[in-house]
Order: C-alpha cells, then sequence, then structure tokens
C-alpha cells in the first residue's frame, strides 16, 4: 500500500481521524499510521475501512462523528463537494464531535466555496479546517511523495504541515480559505493543456512514422520536456490507460475551474475545448482510462 522505502521525520505522535480510503486516502492514511500515529479510520464502505485496518492497524468507526472523538487532527478524502458535507457537517458528521482547537485537513478537491463554507462553520465551534487538495496521484500517494496546497488559517497550517509530509514532498500555505482549491485548479487547468499537446504531437508523430519511443528520449532531454512527458509520454505511445488519474475525475475537476471562472469574469478557451475532448473519451468508454487517454480520439483507428 505504501513505498517500503520511505523514512518519515520525527514528529510527535497525534490521535488522527482520517475519513476516506480510497485510492488516494488509504496510502496516505498507511504512511500516517507507519510514521507513529495514532489513527482512527472511516469509509463509507465499512469493508475497505476493515480491509485497511486488518493490514495497516489502526481502530475502525462506524460513523465521522465516532472517528473524530479526541482527535487532534481530522484529515478527509473523499469525491466532492455533496460528499464532503456529508462527513464535516451531515447527520453524523465529524466536525460537532471534534475537539476545541483540532484541525480538519480536507484532501478533496472541491470548488473553493465549500473549502470557504466549512472553515467558517470551524471557526465557529472553535476549530480549523485547511482545504488541502493534493497533486501526485496515486503513485504519489503509495510513494509519500505528494504535493499539498493549503489554504486557511496560517498559525493551524503551522500545526498540521509537519505531519502532512509523512506522505508529501511539499506542502505548501498559498492563502486563505479556499486557496488550497483554486491553486489545484491553477494546476489542472495546467495539466489538461499539457496532455492535449502531448496527445497531439504524438499522434502526428506516429502518423508521420517515427519512432516515438526513440523521438521522447530525445525531446524530454529539451525545452519540451515535463512529468506528463517522461511519465505518460511512453505509455501513451504504447496505447496503455488502465491505471492513474481517470477521465471522470479530471472532467469533475475541470468542472470545477470552468465554474470558478464564469465567477471570476475569466476566460478559459482551450480548457473548455479539452473539457470536451474528455467527454469524446467517455463517449469511447473510457471515464476510467488515465487522462492521457486524449490521445484515443486522434488515432485513425480508436478502440
Amino acid at each position: 500500500m505504501i513505498a517500503a522505502d520511505k523514512s518519515y521525520a520525527s514528529v510527535t505522535p497525534q490521535r488522527i481521524a482520517f475519513i476516506g480510503l480510497g485510492t488516494m486516502g488509504a496510502p496516505m492514511a498507511a504512511h500516517l499510521q507507519a510514521a507513529g500515529h495514532e489513527l482512527t479510520v472511516f469509509n463509507r464502505t465499512p469493508g475497505k475501512a476493515q480491509a485497511w485496518v486488518d493490514e495497516c492497524g489502526g481502530r475502525l468507526a462506524a460513523t465521522p462523528a465516532a472517528a473524530v472523538e479526541g482527535a487532534s487532527i481530522v484529515v478527509s478524502c473523499v469525491g466532492n463537494d455533496d460528499d464532503l458535507r456529508e462527513v464535516v457537517t451531515g447527520a453524523q458528521g465529524g466536525l460537532p464531535a471534534m475537539a476545541a482547537g483540532a484541525v480538519w485537513v480536507d484532501h478533496t478537491t472541491t470548488s473553493a466555496a465549500v473549502a470557504r463554507e466549512l472553515a467558517e462553520a470551524a471557526r465557529q465551534r472553535g476549530c480549523a479546517f485547511i482545504d488541502a487538495p493534493v497533486s501526485g496521484g496515486n503513485l504519489g500517494a503509495i510513494q509519500g511523495v505528494l504535493t499539498v496546497m493549503c489554504g486557511g488559517d496560517a498559525a493551524a497550517f503551522a500545526q498540521v504541515a509537519p505531519v502532512l509530509e509523512a506522505y508529501a514532498r511539499a506542502v505548501t500555505h498559498v492563502g486563505e480559505a479556499g486557496s488550497g482549491q483554486l491553486a489545484k485548479m491553477v494546476n489542472q487547468i495546467c495539466v489538461a493543456g499539457l496532455l492535449q499537446g502531448l496527445a497531439e504531437a504524438l499522434a502526428f508523430g506516429q502518423q508521420a512514422g517515427l519512432d516515438m519511443h526513440q523521438v521522447l528520449g530525445v525531446i524530454s532531454q529539451g525545452a519540451a520536456s515535463s512529468w506528463q512527458m517522461v511519465h505518460r509520454g511512453p505509455t501513451m505511445v504504447d496505447d496503455r490507460f488502465d491505471f492513474g488519474f481517470a477521465v471522470d475525475w479530471m472532467r469533475k475537476d475541470l468542472g470545477l475551474c470552468l465554474d470558478e471562472a464564469r465567477r471570476q469574469g475569466a476566460v478559459l478557451p482551450t480548457t473548455a475545448l479539452i473539457d470536451q475532448f474528455y467527454a469524446d473519451v467517455q463517449r469511447m468508454g473510457g471515464g476510467r482510462w488515465d487522462t492521457s487517454s486524449l490521445i484515443k480520439r486522434l488515432r485513425p483507428t480508436s478502440s
């Protein structure tokens, strides 16, 4: 579930509640447990939570409210705005059960608006809420090298940042509540544009009859290089997409970007177009394919 060679800085053990043990959450929680923290976990599918406890240790809670009792830090990683509201302020949500002074850290990619809403709700209860979306994907979570973009109270951020380093290589405070989510939107806009450019370039090169593995080896040493080129270029050439960050999730994220742009009066013409390209991939049956599958719609005989 986690990289065996991950080392952990010496941090005072904390009582932590972790809510959401999906593709990202499960390895992140496992790093916290391996770093010596005392975890209580909750997942909406109880079987996943039980399997995590059987493998990693810790305790299982039946509700978010039960999970957060006595925790100094609560971490969540769920699906979307509605899922987050449910586990924070819903009927069995964790916020009413949090101790004064505790900090809720949310790694879900959500709207900036819900981050601000929940930060205010936490403040009114004498707690803090940090919106902390991540970049690096499932592999980054397993290896413990995620990038975390955090918005919220600076003092609360300082309290939790050393703990988050158990699964991150960069944990950065980028501003007030909602700023972490806005930074993640910037990230996703960049990623979508990079992948579309890479897809067009590789499809062009293959159509021209070039050995694209050889070409990638050359151009990845120059100005065109990027993480996407190095890590996704070869698999795009080989038509392999059964891994990574799913198209369905990217469309959710780009929807957040486009909604926020409309609120701000910003213009995202390329992002809007690529979002529709991802809709094409969904119609091809690729909702669970990696986001690099944009190239599928450019090939003469896509399958």
